[in-house]
């Protein structure tokens, strides 16, 4: 596949997920937060086992030899952070989350020095602190004196711990995947996350209740679009791009999360524009490549 296509998938991979910030909303409407985790991820790993299967892909065989791996990826990045993001998504808004989350690259910068022995650029490194900075002015809603007073949202906190997991199965992934096909991995690690939602789901007493046209038709464009077409999408990236140049476009998913916000009514606040501004001015720093020395 040409580099040049590769590009405009990842990139649709980043507007889905920065859609589901704004799917969110409806969706919790008529969902409690655990079992609008577990339908979207039921739901996606039935459609990626088809696709898988129409592929032609020995799901069995990886599953045998690698169902270790499979259920860890499952419970960090599938199960753990689909409960913290939905029921942070319950109290902080669209723009807020998708911003907290669009310091992920940097972290897992962080993270992959610590655990995998990933040498960071100083670039990098200086970049994190600008990024936060952008984190602070939104949830201090511009006045980081409010700070000291501040009863910060439950949401907030919970989509941290949500941002820090995903940024953990980052680096295991990077650490712990099996080599093969993307398709395949992806199918049985969703797999493994959905059916974990699921007990979530049925051990947390939550009722379930038949959503409604609004919320049905929000989850259906986070399954196909935000579950199943965004990692997929997103598989292809890391396969021809490599992961740490594909991680970099997580960075548009604060941007078009305020797109689609601000296309559905909700304009963006003062203080959210410049928090993103102060976000993309430190993921762009990273980003940016050193010059080369030009020889004489």
């Amino acid at each position: 596949m040409p580099t040049t296509l590769v590009y405009p998938l990842v990139t649709l991979s980043a507007f889905f997920w920065g859609a589901n910030f704004v799917l969110a909303g409806p969706l919790l409407t008529d969902l409690s937060p655990s079992w609008a985790a577990a339908l979207r991820f039921l739901l996606g790993a039935a459609l990626m086992l088809a696709i898988a299967w129409r592929n032609g892909e020995d799901l069995l065989g990886l599953a045998k030899r690698h169902a270790g791996t499979y259920v860890a990826l499952g419970l960090i990045g599938i199960a753990a952070f689909n409960v913290l993001f939905f029921h942070a998504m319950k109290t902080t808004s669209a723009d807020n989350g998708a911003l907290i989350m669009g310091t992920n690259p940097l972290l897992t910068t962080l993270l992959a020095a610590a655990f995998l022995g990933e040498r960071a650029s100083a670039r990098r490194l200086a970049a994190l602190p600008v990024a936060l900075s952008g984190v602070i002015v939104v949830i201090s809603h511009g006045d980081p004196g409010r700070l000291s007073r501040l009863h910060v949202a439950e949401g907030d906190v919970l989509m941290l711990a949500a941002n820090l997991t995903w940024a953990l199965f980052n680096v295991l992934t990077r650490r712990l995947m099996p080599q093969g096909s993307a398709v395949g991995n992806t199918a049985l690690v969703m797999t493994a996350g959905a059916g974990m939602l699921l007990a979530v789901a049925l051990g947390g007493g939550a009722p379930f209740t038949l959503p409604g046209g609004r919320a049905i038709l929000a989850l259906a464009v986070m399954v196909v679009g935000g579950t199943v077409l965004a990692y997929l999408f997103w598989g292809m990236g890391i396969r021809h791009l490599g992961a740490g140049k594909t991680s970099l476009f997580l960075n548009l998913v604060p941007v078009f999360a305020m797109l689609v916000s601000g296309m559905l009514g909700t304009v963006p606040t003062a203080a959210q524009m410049v928090g993103g501004l102060l976000v993309l001015a430190g993921v762009l720093m990273a980003m940016v490549p050193a010059r080369r020395p030009v020889a004489a």
